[in-house]
């Protein structure tokens, strides 16, 4: 009991004096000289080129979705049965 009583105080002080010598200042919106940033460069196709990335991304990945599962039928690895659409 006493060797854990020592490890813990031990680690109480490291992290305390961590603590101390923490310096208290960001630098993701300020310079290191204390100066705030500009404002971030907004790109100019916002919510556009959102659309146009996202919709060409579902429509490939269901093309895809679509031929391996045809595959998998053709192939008799995976062929649904009509018993799983019983809802009785």
């Amino acid at each position: 009991m006493a060797f854990s009583m020592r490890n813990g105080v031990r680690n109480i002080r490291i992290l305390s004096k961590a603590i101390r010598n923490m310096k208290n200042c960001r630098y993701a919106t300020t310079t290191p000289t204390g100066a705030i940033l500009p404002e971030p460069r907004k790109s100019p196709f916002g919510l556009i080129g959102i659309v146009l990335a996202v919709i060409p991304g579902l429509l490939i990945g269901a093309n895809i979705s679509k031929k391996i599962a045809n595959f998998l039928e053709e192939n008799d690895l995976f062929v649904p049965s009509d018993d799983d659409d019983d809802d009785d």
